[in-house]
């Protein structure tokens, strides 16, 4: 059996969910999502808590047990609390700003790039701290946004300079080793 599929999702309160056959949809304070998992799965819920069955031990139907499970829980939380990613940039004249829902970064290109909300995501910066929060319901959507953003410039190797995680450590290279004057 698997250890995350058996364990069985509370729902929160204000959160409301809708089971049809193997379409879920959830509602609850930051809006709604809506998916279609296999249909061998069986997806039940009793007194406010919804369990994820599988009817036998094949590999393909034991991988999409713990996968929908997993799935379905991050659409309870994110309807009910959301999900957040933060992204911190380093360097000179990197600056970020948010421009109606879009986010506009300034990071040492010759242009300032637009990076537009994709619908569900919003943006929020800290000039001070040099942060920028993405957050939303979809945590797969936050966490692509987030990737898009970091690529656009990531972590330097040799002065760390760039946009990347919080919390994420950029191993710096060695510069070149100056001659010793011989």
């Amino acid at each position: 059996m698997s250890r995350i599929g058996k364990l069985p999702i509370t729902l929160p309160k204000g959160v409301e969910i809708k089971i049809d056959g193997n379409k879920v949809h959830v509602k609850g304070p930051k809006g709604e999502l809506e998916d279609t998992f296999s249909p061998h799965i069986g997806i039940t819920m009793d007194n406010g808590t919804i369990t994820v069955t599988r009817p036998n031990d094949q590999p393909q139907i034991r991988a999409l047990h713990g996968t929908t499970r997993a799935l379905l829980n991050n659409m309870i939380v994110g309807c009910s609390t959301g999900f957040e990613k933060v992204l911190e940039y380093k360097g000179v004249g990197y600056r970020a700003e948010v421009s109606g829902k879009d986010l506009v970064l300034n990071l040492g290109y010759s242009h300032p790039i637009n990076v537009p909300a994709p619908d569900g995501i919003t943006f929020e910066v800290d000039a001070k701290a040099r942060i920028i929060k993405v957050s939303g319901r979809n945590r797969h959507q936050v966490g692509l946004t987030a990737s898009e953003i970091r690529k656009l410039r990531p972590p330097e190797r040799y002065h760390g300079t760039g946009i990347r995680y919080q919390g994420e450590e950029v191993k710096l290279k060695a510069g070149k080793a100056g001659k010793t004057g011989k």
